[in-house]
């Protein structure tokens, strides 16, 4: 609902009130289902990315998709599509990242991009649902999105944040929803200081019916996952940090792809976190690729088997 262009460049040194020459820039299809469309594609799979689309951006945002091979349909807007920017300092090593609001979409707008998901043909099995929300798109934008896949009998897989997320929570029926701690701190008044607490919380999105699965992201902590069958900690593999930019998009991506493909969550959601991990790997706003995301999987699947049999 909130596509926008990565613009990425670098200058050796940020200093106010001048005139900073910054290095050749490079652009990038960015947004949440932007990058979790450009994951599925990096790792050999295919989606639909529905998109909101205006003006000129909008335009080069299409063109950017169609060269990378993204089956895309945009949803024409009278605002122009936003644009981000991403400054890397070389002398600090680190990035300023400056997000845009997007532009405000009127009623008309944003009730067509429901009508084009009750009339997606063929059905889709997975609905993912991320990002932020662009001015104008009520807060329980996603909730509508929720009822749509309750209708159409897909699975929805969401990842946004505040009141968009609580009011798709309240609506019930969510397949997956991947939290971060932040995020998940919204969906409770009660404290939450130590993993028994996050368990304990994860279970009972899961057994209220809110969602079928809650996978919290804590980063470099890994990631703990909570379904019917039960609750268990997936372990980050250690890796040289490039970018953190994309990771959370990346995961969403493979763990998406894995379960289309007719894997289990378990399963899913180590591929996605292994995907995430190797996103972070990049630079920029670079996402997952594919040959690194294997070698960490394969990684997270070998501590997993030595996990089960007792091994540390």
């Amino acid at each position: 609902m909130n596509p926008t262009i990565d613009k990425n460049s670098g200058v050796d040194h940020v200093v106010p009130e001048r005139k900073l020459r910054c290095k050749q820039p490079h652009f990038e299809p960015g947004g949440g289902g932007i990058n979790v469309s450009r994951a599925i594609q990096e790792l050999g799979g295919k989606s639909d990315a529905y998109y909101v689309s205006g003006g000129a951006s909008g335009k080069s945002l299409q063109q950017l998709l169609n060269e990378e091979g993204i089956d895309n349909h945009p949803i024409p807007i009278e605002g122009w599509t936003r644009e981000n920017l991403t400054i890397y300092e070389g002398e600090t090593k680190q990035q300023f990242r400056f997000g845009m609001p997007g532009p405000k979409l009127r009623e008309k707008e944003w009730k067509q991009c429901l009508d084009i998901l009750y009339d997606a043909t063929p059905r889709p099995d997975y609905i993912v649902a991320s990002g932020s929300l662009p001015p104008g798109v009520p807060e329980d934008f996603y909730a509508r999105v929720a009822k749509a896949a309750k209708k159409l009998h897909a699975k929805m897989i969401l990842d946004t944040s505040g009141t968009p997320l609580v009011r798709a929570v309240q609506e019930k029926g969510l397949f997956l929803i991947k939290p971060n701690m932040r995020e998940l701190k919204a969906l409770t008044t009660d404290e939450i200081e130590d993993e028994a607490q996050q368990e304990t919380l994860l279970r009972e999105i899961v057994q209220s019916g809110q969602s079928e699965a809650v996978v919290l992201s804590l980063g470099r902590g890994g990631s703990r996952m909570a379904w019917r069958e039960g609750c268990e900690y997936v372990r980050t593999p250690t890796v040289p940090i490039k970018s953190k930019v994309g990771a959370g998009d990346s995961m969403v991506g493979g763990l998406v792809l894995s379960l289309a493909q007719g894997h289990s969550l378990r399963d899913a959601v180590g591929f996605g976190v292994a995907a995430g991990a190797a996103a972070v790997m990049t630079p920029g706003t670079q996402l997952c690729r594919k040959e690194d995301t294997k070698k960490l999987h394969a990684q997270i699947t070998q501590q997993a088997c030595k996990a089960e049999e007792g091994v540390e």
